[in-house]
């Protein structure tokens, strides 16, 4: 006997609230005032909305989107690295 599959979809707006969420997500940094030094490395800051946004997009329920999520948070988090976006410690 044939096992079927059921279907899941999500509505658009949805996952248009889930897009920007993770652009949000991904434009969020900790700066740091004075760049810390780490041996040869120079820290300027750290993208702590990458990290929860990458969590929530592992967990996502609807897995077909998780590529499209991941390159929107890397994108965007790169982008926001050179704008002056994030909290400044």
């Amino acid at each position: 006997m044939a096992k079927k599959l059921s279907l899941t979809t999500e509505p658009d707006s949805t996952y248009f609230l889930k897009l920007v969420l993770y652009v949000i997500a991904g434009s969020f940094w900790i700066k740091f005032h004075t760049p810390l030094q780490l041996g040869d490395f120079i820290i300027n800051g750290f993208p702590l909305g990458l990290l929860i946004g990458l969590i929530f997009a592992a967990h996502d329920h609807f897995q077909v989107d998780r590529k499209i999520e991941y390159a929107i948070l890397i994108i965007v988090t790169i982008l926001t690295f050179f704008l002056p976006a994030g909290i400044v410690l």
